[in-house]
């Protein structure tokens, strides 16, 4: 089994030259396995004369594109080692990431490159700066010869490829490390859990800066010899038509996607019917929303679960459908799972707890950040997720929840997926999530902001009496937010922590009196 980026895409290049890799959604352009191993080496040269040498850091500042995908891959390919540029990111916290990652060489979007040079003055060293149009078919400076660059050794399983900074949601961001044999060994294992074949092509949608799109749809094909369909960004109104026109076999997204397509219109099933599952992750996906979608448009939800620091997906729900569980990101996937306690003692089956991973995806380290990276591993080795949760007797896992984000209300810990899980069944609403909002008496009361589905309307009466009937009264929030949208992170989990300042406690109505109408933010 190839141990190596650079080793995944030399073989692709030498059994199937002719295949497709990857086309454009938007034009028709397509790149092949020879044209990707050749379009690696020029990007090497190039970066070369920029001034790159192996082990260095590059960082991309680049939306999706043909030419976005050849870099990373080149970078990785020639020993480099690659930092996607989270571009929602706030402007201090990409600064941040560009001054922290040591990175010599910038390639940046033409419509960034402002922005970028001026985050690198009095960045403390010499970084050059390459612009370059994430679709153009060639390099700036590339030439017929750029392909001869400066002869290297090809990239050790152990080389560092991807420095990938989280989102940094209660301090800055923390670079993780991750291996050339770290990706490799979980595009296999994405490929093998997900029975992918060089038929496979999917639609890759999502973000290359955040590690699902880099790990599940940019790396994964390069192991089964599949490939992927690439537009701009992503549509709900284009997603069906980009998806069959590109003849996608599966489709790869997020649960915040999911609700946007669930309130647009179901295209007829035999345009879809080559599409044989899709392929949820990077945060929960609502059993509501789960149900709604494979019945509007009869295709199946394989939900899965994994983080930056496991190189992407760490559970899947099994292929068969019947065995899958609504609810649960399933079983381990190319590694080991366990729930530990506080004291970082396995808890028995059914038992809540923290999910610690260990195996062949799991991170080197936090880069520059010893504490943290100590913080992270049991003294065994295993990866603390920072997830609570629990597994059954089969082994399926289920997440309620960030420790960081658990509500204790008078005591009792409640999971705030149980409260946004309870509202989501309330016909008028979209999207639900529930914070702890400060109190005297109990430490915590249940705050919740609500996107409402569009034309309905509903008042914060309304909704205390539907909690009430389905979570009972300790459970149900004693504050509600109508909001226009909820904070994301890249990935599409919600960031329930910069939710809590829209509770102003001086307005907010006492626990128990007879309710106002919900309040807009």
């Amino acid at each position: 089994m190839t141990r190596t980026v650079h080793e995944l895409i030399e073989h692709r290049a030498a059994t199937q030259p002719s295949a497709t890799y990857a086309v454009s959604a938007e034009d028709g352009r397509s790149i092949d396995y020879a044209e990707l191993a050749r379009g690696c080496r020029t990007v090497a040269a190039v970066l070369q004369r920029n001034g790159a040498r192996p082990g260095d850091t590059v960082s991309i500042v680049m939306p999706n594109g043909l030419q976005t995908l050849r870099l990373l891959l080149g970078a990785m390919h020639t020993g480099l080692c690659v930092n996607p540029v989270n571009l929602v990111s706030q402007p201090e916290q990409m600064r941040y990431v560009l001054m922290h990652s040591d990175c010599r060489t910038v390639c940046v979007a033409p419509e960034w490159e402002a922005r970028v040079r001026a985050m690198l003055e009095d960045i403390g060293r010499e970084v050059a700066v390459l612009v370059v149009d994430p679709d153009a078919a060639t390099l700036p400076g590339e030439t017929d010869e750029s392909d001869q660059a400066i002869q290297a050794p090809a990239p050790a399983p152990d080389a560092i490829a991807l420095l990938m900074y989280t989102s940094g949601t209660t301090g800055q961001p923390k670079g993780v490390m991750l291996t050339q044999a770290n990706l490799s060994a979980n595009a296999h294992a994405i490929s093998h859990e997900h029975a992918l074949a060089a038929s496979d092509r999917v639609l890759a949608v999502l973000p290359l800066y955040h590690i699902n799109a880099f790990a599940v749809t940019m790396l994964a094909p390069l192991a089964h010899g599949g490939s992927l369909a690439m537009p701009a960004r992503f549509s709900a109104g284009r997603f069906w038509t980009q998806a069959t026109t590109t003849q996608c076999t599966w489709i790869n997204v997020v649960p915040t996607m999911i609700s946007y397509l669930l309130e647009g219109d179901a295209p007829p099933r035999e345009e879809t019917a080559a599409i044989r599952f899709c392929r949820s992750a990077s945060a929960a996906l609502p059993p509501e929303h789960h149900r709604a979608f494979e019945a509007m448009f009869g295709i199946g939800i394989v939900e899965t679960m994994g983080l930056t620091e496991t190189a992407a997906p760490s559970f899947s729900n099994p292929m068969a459908p019947q065995q899958r569980k609504l609810g649960s990101v399933g079983r381990a996937s190319g590694c080991e799972a366990r729930v530990i306690d506080a004291a970082l003692l396995e808890v028995p089956d059914g038992v809540t707890g923290e999910l610690a991973i260990r195996g062949p995806n799991v991170m080197l380290s936090y880069y520059k950040n010893e504490q943290a990276t100590r913080d992270s591993f049991t003294p065994d080795g295993w990866l603390r997720t920072g997830d609570l949760g629990h597994r059954d007797a089969d082994g399926f896992f289920f997440v309620t929840g960030r420790i960081k984000e658990l509500i204790i209300k008078g005591g009792e810990n409640i999971a705030p997926r149980e409260i946004d899980e309870a509202l989501l069944r309330h016909p008028a609403v979209r999207e639900a999530a529930a914070v702890g909002v400060p109190d005297k008496h109990y430490g915590q009361q249940i705050g919740a902001c609500i996107v409402l589905r569009e034309g309905i309307a509903v008042d914060e009466a309304a909704l205390r009496s539907f909690c009430e009937t389905t979570l009972g009264r300790f459970k149900t929030p004693a504050y509600f937010r109508i909001v226009d949208d909820l904070p994301r992170g890249p990935s599409g989990k919600v960031q329930r922590l910069k939710l809590a300042p829209l509770f102003d406690m001086q307005e907010a109505v006492a626990q128990g009196h007879a309710p106002n109408a919900a309040r807009k933010a």
